[in-house]
């Protein structure tokens, strides 16, 4: 944890900030050994971050004074569409994009996807935040990313694609399309990425009528999670700034 996130419950004054949850207290007094008088990197949730001075410590409590006078690391410039991974996948691309600033994230149906991935209770609204908190506090970073669920391919597609691209570029990443990823792409780009095996083709083909660019990402097939990772990094180093 190398971010304390601080939420608008935790304040009782206008910078005085009592933490009683058990993750949090435990990291600070049992992992990072904080005395009363030590210091902490803080950051109030979608707000900015600073320095939380320890001033007491309770059993199952830290109260702290907090300033927070800095911004958090900027976001990146790329948003995706995924497929819906397998459960224990999707736990862990969460946290992946929000330790890499991505603030937006659409979660698709195709065909590939078996359904009953829908049902996972890692799809809860309190286990997603929950992975997406760990990414932010890897980061130090405090925005939340946001996470749409579109549980039928062709009504998103037909309906909400376009203005969900808007004008941005849009790319959707296949092992067999002719051209390369791009590097270093500084637009504000979506990219799109299929589940274990890829898109169909008519289902690459409904993203390029709507004027996504086939990718590839070379040679070697890669996992979901994998893809992610690569592709966030390839695109542009706003991803981790």
């Amino acid at each position: 944890m190398n971010l304390i996130l601080l939420f608008p419950s935790d304040f009782s004054r206008d910078n005085t900030v009592t933490l009683r949850d058990e993750r949090r207290v435990r990291h600070i007094t049992q992992v990072q050994r904080i005395c009363v008088g030590d210091t902490l990197k803080v950051g109030l949730i979608n707000g900015q971050t600073g320095v939380g001075q320890v001033i007491e410590l309770g059993s199952d409590s830290v109260t702290m004074t907090a300033s927070l006078t800095q911004e958090p690391p900027a976001a990146s410039n790329i948003s995706i569409i995924l497929a819906l991974p397998r459960p224990p996948m999707l736990k862990r691309i969460l946290q992946t994009i929000s330790t890499l600033g991505v603030k937006e994230l659409v979660l698709l149906q195709s065909s590939r996807v078996d359904k009953s991935y829908w049902q996972t209770p890692q799809l809860h609204e309190d286990k997603v935040r929950e992975e997406l908190i760990l990414g932010l506090e890897q980061a130090r970073d405090t925005r939340m990313p946001a996470i749409h669920q579109a549980k039928r391919f062709r009504p998103f597609i037909e309906d909400e694609l376009r203005d969900f691209l808007g004008e941005r570029q849009g790319f959707i990443a296949h092992p067999y399309a002719r051209q390369h990823s791009p590097h270093n792409v500084s637009a504000p780009s979506v990219i799109a990425i299929g589940p274990e095996g890829g898109f169909l083709d008519k289902e690459i083909d409904a993203f390029e009528q709507r004027g996504f660019t086939g990718i590839s990402l070379g040679p070697r097939i890669l996992r979901v999670e994998t893809a992610v990772t690569y592709l966030l990094g390839r695109f542009s180093s706003n991803a981790i700034n």
